[in-house]
This record gives structure tokens, sequence and C-alpha cells, in this order.
């Protein structure tokens, strides 16, 4: 167990975290429901199974050759470009 990969991953996605869309959706479903502590197992499951998934594929693509790796990451990067130049497309048509 490598404690300074678990540390650096740790506030990776916590900061990142921060804001997100995810914890809008969270804190407004606690208000909505008004039951914190249901709210945050199911978040929390959600959260755990959504990781345990990218953990998974990333595991099976890390034994892929590196030009793979780079062009996946690649192809990753300008996706997100793309999601944000959508979503600042849209803000702007309303």
């Amino acid at each position: 167990m490598d404690w300074k990969i678990i540390g650096t991953t740790f506030a990776l996605i916590f900061i990142a975290e921060l804001g997100d869309k995810t914890q809008l959706a969270v804190f407004a479903r606690t208000i909505e429901a008004r039951a914190p502590w249901s709210v945050f197992l199911g978040a929390a499951a959600a959260l755990v199974a959504s990781t345990v998934l990218a953990v998974l594929i990333g595991g099976a693509l890390a034994k892929m050759p590196e030009k793979i790796n780079i062009g996946i990451k690649v192809v990753a990067g300008l996706m997100f470009i793309g999601f944000g130049v959508w979503t600042f497309v849209e803000l702007l048509r309303k």
C-alpha cells in the first residue's frame, strides 16, 4: 500500500469535487429529502461504485501499450474541452 499515492489521490479528488455538480446535487437532494444520513449513504455508495468502475477500467487500460494510453488521454481531454465549450454555448443561447 503506497500512502503517498493514497494521500495525493485523496487531495486531488477532494479539491476537484469541491463545488462540483455532484456536490451541489447532494446538497439539493439533502434539502429536498430532509434525510441527510440517507442522502449521505446513497451518495457515498454511488461515488464508491463509480470509483470502482473507473479503477477497474483504468487497471485494464494500464496494461495496454503506452501509445494507446496517450491516445486515450488525448481523446478524454478533447472530450472534456468539448463538453466545456458545449456548456458555454448553451449558456450563451439562454
